[in-house]
């Protein structure tokens, strides 16, 4: 697919240009974004894919800027993203139910990932699957800026489905990473050194975000509800009892009901929790 980006892109000589350009084009409603579809599906219109990719760009650069963090050029970021949302406007069909916004997320991200894996200097480990949702988890789960505690490495490894080492080898290597090392050094009135600057995650919100999150959240709570139906009948139920009603059913109740021990109770309802999480990030990721 060749898209023939404007050339006000083009000729930006700095990111804060082409950030300046993209988040002035429009942002296309359903009804647009819609009729672009059709034209390219049917027609193979590449005048309306040109269209929706490029009202798309300031998403791909939102995207970008959460992943600053890592210490690569927020430039080629924002590029590996851009051939992420290309593709996702190849495979997109409108009879997935969801604005372009929500598909293209994965995309995005799975680009963006790709690339900071093969290139931070510092990301050797994320050999496996598992490492790699660790790596780029690790910081949204971590309840502050504070090294974790020890039960706290052991429920982000039992969520993540690794080690309590793999917690502490990415947890070493993300501190690491937190600034630019080889930045211009400057010194202030008290001769006191400052070195780079630390790099954090742009929290600011847009439209696009928000469509996103809120109908990524309408296919998590499907998911879990076919996930739950997929569970034998005491499994169900004791997930039900225990976590989907407002008054919690203890495992005295539930073992009575079941003629099993307390510790059987728990353990099935440890395992099937941990299951269902799984099968969730497995979704998400």
């Amino acid at each position: 697919m060749n898209i023939h980006f404007p050339s006000a892109i083009a000729k930006s000589d700095s990111f804060e240009g082409y950030m300046a350009y993209v988040t002035s084009l429009p942002v296309l409603d359903e009804e647009r974004e819609k009729l672009l579809f059709q034209r390219f599906h049917q027609q193979n219109d590449l005048n309306a894919v040109q269209e929706i990719v490029v009202s798309h760009l300031r998403f791909v650069a939102f995207i970008a800027r959460s992943y600053k963090g890592y210490g690569l050029p927020l430039e080629d970021l924002v590029q590996e993203g851009t051939v992420g949302l290309m593709k996702s406007v190849k495979k997109f069909s409108l009879d997935y139910g969801v604005r372009l916004a929500s598909y293209a997320v994965h995309h995005i991200k799975s680009e963006i990932h790709e690339y900071i894996v093969k290139n931070w200097r510092l990301v050797k480990a994320t050999t496996t699957k598992a490492k790699r949702k660790l790596f780029f988890n690790l910081r949204r789960l971590k309840p502050t800026t504070n090294w974790l505690t020890l039960e706290e490495k052991k429920g982000i490894a039992q969520q993540l489905g690794v080690t309590e080492q793999d917690v502490t080898e990415i947890e070493v290597q993300l501190a690491q990473s937190d600034v630019f090392l080889d930045a211009p050094c400057s010194t202030d009135n008290d001769n006191t050194l400052e070195v780079g600057e630390f790099l954090l995650a742009d929290q600011k919100s847009n439209v696009e975000n928000s469509v996103s999150k809120r109908e990524f959240e309408q296919k998590v709570k499907h998911k879990f509800t076919q996930l739950l139906a997929r569970l034998d009948d005491r499994s169900r139920d004791i997930i039900t009892q225990r976590w989907l009603t407002d008054d919690k059913v203890t495992h005295k109740a539930l073992a009575e009901k079941y003629h099993v021990s307390h510790e059987r109770i728990r353990q099935i309802e440890e395992k099937t929790l941990l299951k269902l999480k799984r099968s969730l990030l497995e979704f998400s990721d």
